[in-house]
């Protein structure tokens, strides 16, 4: 069967797993430290070290999965989905109880709970995550076509993350009479976990399952290939590892998802204290992503044919690092719309809008090379490993969030950023190195991480020499 042209039902199915995924991730990296900080009460520095022991629990998760499902001979189910159909209901109760901690907890007893249920998230998230990067990546041997694949999944990040920040804001973290700024209302943590958990389940139960009838066009492992085990896991790791262009965008990504992950952590903090939005505000800022994540959905594929991957990364990583940096840098210069004015929001939701498109161009091209990468090793070494090399992207999806949460959490303690505060009342200097940290110092490990991903080289003509393309 040609399986260069994927089915539009198959590419839309695929994305709805990765909308439920980003559901999961949005509401773990944009509300958790907020929550658990400035609601609950717990220090900063323990509000972003619980996501931090999770991210090692997944550095040794994320590869045996990856592997494991790599190396898995089902005829039936194929080598990701029963791992797909496993994970719904436990990511659904984990990400309901990091939620919902009793009442009453001392604050050792709070990090505890968030520890646990942190870890139990990430480890049923790698159960889906990974095998379902992989099964996006082997899907079509079109070294175009898997761009547009890539796209699915993007868009349905971004559609999964954009409706939790609207219907959380909407009809859960509301203002009321009571709470000047709904996002530190209490009670409605509680109720938006149960919402969301319920719309996770369902979601990524509906991709795996009816993206089944695309098994029989899948790769099988080969006929000599071992079992999983973990010499063979350590062989798999030694293999993916020994390829330049992976190592390149692994190391990229790394950096990367420190800037990613200290951004996404200060958001609330910078939304609701340095620039004084309003929570009904801080839901429109989904016009500014609409815009960028729809460009990047339309446009990348056409961008690859045009200038290649490598140009393309590059190009949108220094895009992001810059664009969104911007109207803090500008603020300090004294050249920004004034906080309480018209101009405000408008502007700063116009660079929001060019380094959405920027992050999503640079997402799809990031998931469309690991998959000529898989290419690479195929003829290098015999084996499909999507899942080995996708491992790492689901990985860094997740520690750009725990990395992230972990430094952010140390600078509020390190500039003495007040637990429970009110916007307006905290005092200047405490605002000032906030959005020095969020914005200026956020740029410096992009710069470095568009260096590394320039020494990517996989091009089409190199690509085609693989001998894969259907």
């Amino acid at each position: 069967m040609d399986t260069a042209k994927i089915p539009l039902r198959t590419k839309t199915l695929f994305g709805l797993g990765a909308a439920a995924e980003s559901v999961c991730l949005y509401s773990f990296s944009f509300l958790v430290m907020l929550y658990y900080n400035q609601v609950l009460g717990l220090p900063a520095t323990l509000a972003g070290l619980g996501p931090t022991i999770a991210l090692i629990v997944d550095a040794i998760t994320d590869p045996v999965v990856g592997s494991w499902s790599d190396r898995l001979r089902n005829k039936k189910w194929g080598r990701r989905h029963p791992f797909m159909l496993t994970a719904p209901i436990p990511v659904a109760l984990s990400l309901y109880m990091i939620f919902s901690p009793p009442m009453g907890l001392s604050t050792t007893e709070l990090f505890l709970w968030l520890i646990c249920f942190s870890v139990l998230l990430h480890l049923f998230m790698t159960l889906f995550f990974v095998p379902h990067l992989a099964f996006g990546g082997e899907m079509s041997k079109d070294y175009h076509e898997r761009s547009t694949i890539m796209s699915y999944n993007n868009f349905g990040s971004y559609s999964g993350a954009a409706s939790a920040h609207w219907f959380g804001l909407t009809f859960f973290f509301y203002a009321t009479a009571e709470q000047a700024n709904g996002l530190l209302k209490l009670e409605a943590y509680q109720d938006f976990g149960l919402v969301a958990a319920i719309i996770v389940a369902v979601c990524l139960y509906i991709s795996a399952w009816f993206t089944r009838d695309r098994i029989p066009t899948l790769s099988q492992p080969a006929e000599a290939a071992e079992p999983f085990s973990l010499t063979s896991l350590l062989v798999d790791l030694k293999q993916a590892l020994q390829n330049s262009n992976y190592m390149y965008l692994l190391l990229g990504l790394l950096l990367l998802s420190i800037t990613l992950g200290m951004r996404a952590a200060f958001n609330n903090y910078m939304n609701l204290y340095y620039w004084e939005l309003a929570s009904d505000q801080i839901r429109w800022f989904i016009l500014g992503s609409i815009g960028g994540y729809i460009s990047g959905f339309l446009l990348t594929t056409k961008i690859h044919k045009r200038f290649d991957k490598r140009a393309s990364i590059v190009i949108a990583t220094l895009g992001y690092g810059i664009f969104e940096a911007l109207p803090v840098c500008l603020r300090m210069l004294g050249v920004f719309p004034e906080n309480g004015s018209d101009e405000l929001f408008p502007s700063i939701l116009v660079f929001h809008a060019i380094g959405s498109a920027s992050l999503s161009v640079l997402n799809i091209s990031v998931m469309s090379a690991l998959a000529d990468i898989a290419d690479e090793n195929a003829v290098k070494f015999g084996v499909r490993q999507e899942g080995i090399l996708y491992a790492a992207r689901a990985f860094f999806s997740k520690a750009d969030r725990a990395i992230g949460t972990l430094i952010a959490g140390i600078v509020l303690d390190l500039i003495s950023f007040p637990a429970k505060a009110i916007p307006g009342q905290v005092d200047a200097n405490v605002i000032m190195w906030l959005g020095i940290m969020d914005s200026p110092a956020t740029v410096i490990p992009a710069l470095f991480a568009a260096l590394l991903y320039a020494g990517y080289s996989i091009n089409h003509d190199k690509h085609e020499k693989f001998g894969l393309a259907k």
